[in-house]
């Protein structure tokens, strides 16, 4: 099983450097970390007095592999949960914050496991991750993997600048579907034609 430091080492290269996407509500953002939250945590990394794309500019990977460790795994008790899901949990926390763990709370509720769908890892949610995966220990993992691919097509058929991120020009899986995929047995990765009728109605 992997280690945590590991788990963020893999989503800072997945990240990848430098970008500042206008169609991207995080803004400027650098190894997977945004402006808004190096505003949020005070990160000046030049000195001004000011939190700018300069200092997005200037962050490390290992600083990056810290925050996440801090903020995206700790904070929310991401290690409560099944080992078994904190990778991919992981990974959507920094890519959607707590809809990460919406999404698998939603996910729960369709297993007929109730609990609230609040965005937070509190005893409840243990709970229900515990029964959960005493329930189906070896599939668990993908149903979540799969929940967060549906999530992506989701928001991308509600946000038209958001699908480009779901869909490559050519017509192929997009970055959002790839990286939900990484989480997901290759048995239920979708096929290019599962994947071209899922976005048809895009145009």
């Amino acid at each position: 099983m992997q280690s945590v430091h590991d788990i963020a080492s893999e989503i800072v290269r997945r990240e990848g450097g430098y970008v500042n996407d206008p169609d991207d509500p995080g803004g400027a953002t650098n190894h997977g970390v945004t402006i808004h939250t190096m505003r949020r945590l005070g990160l000046d990394l030049n000195g001004d007095g000011r939190v700018t794309s300069d200092d997005v500019r200037r962050l490390s990977q290992a600083h990056a592999v810290d925050i996440f460790i801090q903020h995206y795994f700790n904070a929310p008790r991401i290690a409560a949960l099944p080992k078994i899901l904190h990778a991919s949990v992981f990974d959507m926390y920094v890519n959607a914050g707590s809809h990460a763990v919406k999404i698998l709370q939603r996910l729960f509720n369709q297993m007929r496991i109730s609990v609230d769908v609040d965005g937070v890892i509190g005893p409840q949610t243990i709970d229900a991750a515990m029964t959960a995966y005493e329930a189906a220990p070896d599939h668990l993992a993908d149903a979540y993997g799969i929940a967060r691919r549906n999530y992506y097509y989701a928001l991308a058929d509600r946000r038209a600048a958001s699908r480009k991120y779901a869909r490559r020009r050519d017509g192929g899986k997009g970055g959002w579907i790839t990286r939900a995929e990484e989480f997901i047995s290759p048995k239920y990765h979708l096929t290019s034609q599962q994947h071209a009728e899922r976005t048809a109605s895009w145009g």
